[in-house]
């Protein structure tokens, strides 16, 4: 009975660790639009990733050939997505000198890698339309999700700068940018879609096969039981 008590309480702490982990950040997350499936828009974040991330974090578990799984020929991934000098079999490196961006923005830029499965494609999702205007800040911008961030908004030109209210903790658009609220929330989900599948390539693959050891299973239990019930057959 202790031990049944014991593992009731377990069940009941793991049930409760995201919501006080939502809690204790104090932050509501969005959901991301995340979908495997959709190489349309893993080609659209691959673009964006590479034109915007690319320039100061790299993804070095994360081959440019990678990007054949989704629906890229090679000729796509080397005319536009490949920088100058870098062959398709090679990582996504970063250009930028890890001591000078530690200099201009206070920490070297992580890898981006394998983010999503640090932080989850939810927090990448609302963080990449958090940030606000903040004058406090060496760069200017702040973000809801990661307060007093280091990195600048890479993307303000398409989004547009977004003041916070402070007495609500509610993001407005004070100046529109090249894009509407609903096509950069759609471009971020894209990234934050290409972002997962970065994060583990192989993720539908295994779930697919997952799907075909379950159906197996459920064949040969069906045979086992016929062929159980054909030996014990006479035995009464």
């Amino acid at each position: 009975m202790k031990t049944i008590n014991h593992i009731k309480k377990a069940l009941l702490i793991l049930s409760l660790l995201p919501s006080l982990a939502l809690a204790a950040g104090g932050v509501h997350l969005d959901k991301a639009p995340i979908d495997a499936a959709d190489h349309g828009s893993l080609q659209r974040g691959a673009r964006t990733f590479v034109n915007y991330c690319l320039n100061c974090h790299s993804a070095n578990y994360m081959r440019y050939n990678r990007l054949l799984d989704i629906g890229l020929t090679e000729k796509q991934i080397k005319d536009n997505l490949l920088l100058a000098g870098d062959k398709i079999g090679e990582t996504m490196k970063v250009a930028i000198n890890k001591k000078d961006a530690a200099k201009w923005l206070g920490a070297a830029p992580p890898d981006l890698s394998v983010e999503v499965r640090a932080r989850g494609a939810d927090w990448v999702y609302t963080y990449m339309r958090g940030f606000y205007r903040d004058g406090t800040r060496p760069s200017g911008w702040n973000n809801t999700v990661f307060d007093k961030v280091g990195m600048p908004h890479v993307l303000y030109e398409l989004q547009g700068e977004q003041v916070l209210n402070h007495e609500t903790h509610e993001l407005k658009l004070a100046k529109s940018g090249l894009l509407s609220t609903e096509e950069y929330d759609s471009l971020v989900g894209d990234l934050t879609n290409f972002m997962a599948y970065m994060a583990e390539p192989v993720k539908q693959q295994r779930n697919q096969l997952g799907w075909f050891v379950l159906l197996f299973l459920g064949v040969l239990l069906v045979l086992t039981y016929k062929l159980k019930k054909a030996y014990w057959k006479d035995i009464h």
